[in-house]
């Protein structure tokens, strides 16, 4: 077990994108639990894009993260020491333990998780918050039928791949939104899309007419801007727009760029709805054990990026706002 425990505190809010200079990179004493605590050494962490929504002042889903906290992050990793009847030295645990090397958590916020299911990673991507994201936001807000057109941005992305497959399961048609030839062609050769999209080097207009002639059934954004704009255009009569993300806009420092095709949910009857994935945290566990059963039977496939080192957090963060991963991006922070 390490000696020290190393933390990434946010010293700064941003603007624009993020630098280096907006954390303070700290290191302290490991820390021993308390009564009814367990401490747990952690070994990866996961890096989502609302990350940096969490590091802005003002009202949103969930507070921000205060100048000098350390930075909120899912985190999977081993209980070390336990003075908790419902954990043993030795178990592993997900929850959200932060940008460090050790968490005291009184087992309210960390649950346990099987190895022996899925790689220790794999709870923090497919059977973990974009996962779940994934799940929820498509079958619960997106309701997809048999036989429908779904489209996904940043497909090629944690949440992105698991929306694509799962509508896929449930015998849709599915186009992808990608940035690069590779993405787009793991995301068909690999993935089972029926096309994908390469919004770096195609006309996303002119592609979603050619690939959905009949509209857009559903449409899981998870980038916003102008590819928002782009699937408005063209939503089929009672299409539905997941709103799960807009990771376009997010390192910008001007106002959020809003759709200027919105009336194309009147003349279409369609819908637009904002979903975030802490309101389903009781049916974790059924999407869980119904991922777990596709993922053994092959009708799901994961994908991991792993970065060495807790050192590399800041750098490895932006990775995400420059479309630089592919599936999940985590940090490897101990021996796992």
């Amino acid at each position: 077990m390490k000696n020290e425990n190393r933390q990434f505190r946010l010293a700064a809010r941003p603007v624009g994108m993020v630098k280096r200079s907006d954390f303070e990179f700290t290191s302290t004493a490991v820390p021993e639990p308390g009564p009814g605590q367990v401490l747990v050494e952690v070994q990866y962490v996961s890096l989502d894009p609302a990350m940096r929504g969490w590091m802005n002042e003002g009202r949103s889903y969930i507070p921000p993260v205060a100048i000098g906290e350390v930075m909120r992050a899912g985190t999977a990793g081993r209980v070390a020491k336990s003075n908790n009847d419902r954990f043993a030295v030795g178990d592993y645990v997900a929850g959200w333990g932060g940008v460090q090397d050790f968490v005291i958590s009184d087992g309210k916020d960390i649950t346990k998780v099987d190895p022996r299911l899925a790689p220790l990673p794999v709870f923090l991507g497919t059977l973990g918050m974009p996962g779940m994201t994934a799940y929820f936001g498509l079958l619960e807000v997106g309701k997809p039928k048999a036989g429908e057109t779904v489209v996904v941005s940043g497909a090629a992305g944690a949440v992105g791949t698991v929306v694509g497959q799962v509508a896929k399961i449930k015998g849709c048609r599915v186009v992808g939104i990608a940035g690069g030839p590779e993405k787009c062609r793991w995301l068909v050769e690999d993935l089972g899309f029926d096309a994908a999209i390469d919004y770096k080097s195609e006309d996303v207009n002119k592609a979603l007419r050619e690939h959905c002639p009949k509209g857009v059934d559903v449409y899981f954004d998870n980038v916003g801007g102008d590819i928002l704009d782009a699937a408005l255009a063209r939503m089929a009569r009672n299409g539905r727009i997941v709103i799960c993300g807009a990771i376009s806009q997010y390192n910008n420092t001007t106002p959020v760029k809003g759709p200027s095709n919105y009336l194309s949910l009147l003349v279409n009857r369609a819908s637009m709805t904002g979903m975030v994935v802490m309101d389903y945290t009781e049916k974790f566990g059924e999407a869980v054990r119904e991922m777990a059963g596709w993922m053994k039977a092959g009708k799901l496939k994961t994908r991991e990026e792993i970065v060495e080192g807790l050192e590399t957090f800041p750098e490895t963060l932006l990775m995400l706002f420059k479309g630089e991963n592919t599936g999940k991006l985590l940090i490897k922070v101990g021996d796992a």
